[in-house]
């Protein structure tokens, strides 16, 4: 079957890779000159079943309530004349109670579980290398208060079947040597020795290739414009580049996704959420940390990618924009260098700003749409890169007429 793949992102190339193995012919098409140049291009890096918590707590709302006033909030919301805003933060906040939250977390964690598994069994088929460390994540917390809560929360992964690790200051640093100069600086933490880390746009770029070299054609370069359908089937694919045509398509767009669907009759309720990275190098007289992990009290990532430290934050309700200012890091930097002073060269960062596709589940949209062949991969939020070989897998295997290896409930358009 000739299969046409929409995004050359990390879930996108990913898609193609499996579906190629599958024996179909597949062809990409992506805007932009290569693979993983939107939210694959430098994000947190982590790897994190154990850290597949719903956003739509029943903390949330008071965050996004607060953001209007401190802008200091992990959580940011900004007022915006957006009806699409609007609506999908009422379904947002519809999510946002102890019920839903505990469901939604079990389903994501369920698929982040099948992702690592199909992610680590696709690289040591391939020996792709990407940065990568193995040796768990440390999430830390700076208070009691916080840790007694993060203690209580982790239970809900852990009788899933998570590995955690309740530690204190003294077997946090431990694990992890460069906490042990500021070790007094944190409560405790929660260590997951089977989550990892690695760089996502390094992964994307070379699957990208090794998938080109298996007979998939990229078209780089080449911009959506529509995509036109006939009853209850797509027909072609509008592009600034001329029309593309296949038996079947993936809609794998991230945050365009919902843009290109809406004229086919699809209400997709993914709605991009900006978060901002810095890239720190490391140098022979840095002392970085050797995992990665989360500040939980600032919300702030951080993971060590070679001769790089990556550092991550902030999720900002606020449109399609990715424009960013170095003051808009000084937060997150400064959480940074109180744990890790040394961690890297903090006089030469490099700055992004990218969008994350969420739904208000958390949950991605994987699947057949409306017209049978199409078929959906989009709406992965903060965990594209944790799920997307799972997800690449699922939908290759729904092409093929194969049922997944996992549940799909609550991760379908229906």
């Amino acid at each position: 079957m000739k299969v046409l793949v929409l995004g050359g992102g990390v879930v996108g190339v990913t898609t193609a890779y499996y579906l190629s193995k599958d024996g179909h012919e597949v062809g990409l098409v992506e805007r932009h000159a290569g693979p993983a140049e939107e939210t694959s291009f430098a994000n947190a890096g982590l790897i994190a079943p154990g850290h597949a918590y719903a956003w739509s707590s029943p903390r949330a709302p008071k965050i996004l309530l607060k953001s209007l006033f401190q802008k200091d909030q992990a959580l940011r919301f900004k007022l915006r004349p957006d009806p699409r805003l609007w609506a999908w933060s009422w379904l947002f906040l519809r999510q946002c109670n102890a019920a839903a939250a505990r469901i939604n977390t079990l389903r994501k964690h369920r698929l982040c579980v099948y992702s690592q598994a199909a992610l680590q069994a696709l690289v040591a088929e391939t020996g792709l290398r990407y940065d990568s460390q193995r040796g768990g994540l440390l999430y830390l917390y700076r208070t009691a208060e916080s840790f007694a809560r993060g203690t209580a929360n982790m239970h809900i992964l852990a009788d899933d079947g998570q590995r955690m690790e309740v530690v204190d200051r003294d077997r946090a640093a431990a694990i992890e040597p460069a906490l042990a100069p500021v070790k007094r600086k944190i409560a405790g933490a929660i260590y997951c020795p089977s989550d990892e880390s690695g760089d996502a746009r390094i992964f994307t770029c070379g699957l990208a290739a090794l998938t080109a070299e298996r007979g998939v054609s990229f078209h780089y370069e080449t911009t959506v414009r529509r995509i036109e359908a006939e009853g209850d089937r797509i027909t072609r694919v509008v592009t600034d580049q001329g029309d593309l045509a296949a038996d079947a398509y993936v809609l794998a767009l991230g945050c365009q996704a919902p843009l290109l669907a809406r004229p086919l009759g699809i209400k997709l309720p993914i709605y991009p959420i900006k978060g901002y990275s810095v890239t720190l190098p490391v140098t022979e007289h840095d002392s970085p940390p050797t995992i990665g992990g989360v500040d939980e009290d600032n919300l702030v990532a951080y993971c060590r990618m070679g001769d790089r430290l990556r550092i991550t934050a902030t999720a900002e309700f606020a449109g399609y924009d990715t424009s960013h200012k170095p003051s808009d890091y000084h937060a997150m930097l400064a959480a940074a260098r109180d744990l890790f002073p040394d961690g890297g060269d903090y006089s030469e960062p490099s700055y992004w700003a990218g969008l994350r596709p969420m739904t208000p589940e958390g949950t991605p949209i994987l699947g057949p749409a409306r017209q049978r062949n199409l078929y959906l991969n989009c709406g992965h939020g903060h965990m594209g890169w944790t799920m997307a070989c799972g997800t690449a897998r699922i939908v290759t295997d729904l092409i093929a007429g194969r049922p997944p290896d996992i549940d799909l409930d609550g991760m379908t358009l229906r």
